[in-house]
């Protein structure tokens, strides 16, 4: 009597449960979606609040730009208006001197 013959199987054979869908596999799913999400949405909190920080940091510099600036302004024109005024008086109430002086250069 010839011996039994031996079934050889292959990939196809194998029985999985690949494709069977059970409720809790659906809602695993679902809750790792929203951690997922909540995860996501706290790292955009952080990246919001950082960029915020910075350009609240930008808007302080520019206020501080903007006062310097008119300090800078006011001050120049107060120059200004007083040498206009030290000219004016020291022209006025100077004697005409000879041209044999030289140049006098004031700084």
């Amino acid at each position: 009597m010839p011996a039994p013959k031996k079934i050889i199987r292959g990939l196809q054979d194998i029985r999985s449960i690949s494709g069977r869908v059970d409720q809790a596999a659906l809602s695993y799913k679902g809750y790792m979606k929203l951690s997922c999400l909540e995860m996501e949405r706290f790292r955009r909190g952080k990246e919001r609040l950082n960029a915020m920080q910075r350009v609240n940091n930008i808007d302080s510099r520019f206020n501080d730009i903007d006062a310097e600036k008119k300090m800078l302004l006011r001050t120049l024109g107060d120059l200004e208006k007083g040498e206009n005024k030290q000219k004016d008086i020291e022209h006025d109430q100077s004697p005409r001197r000879s041209s044999t002086r030289g140049l006098k250069i004031r700084y």
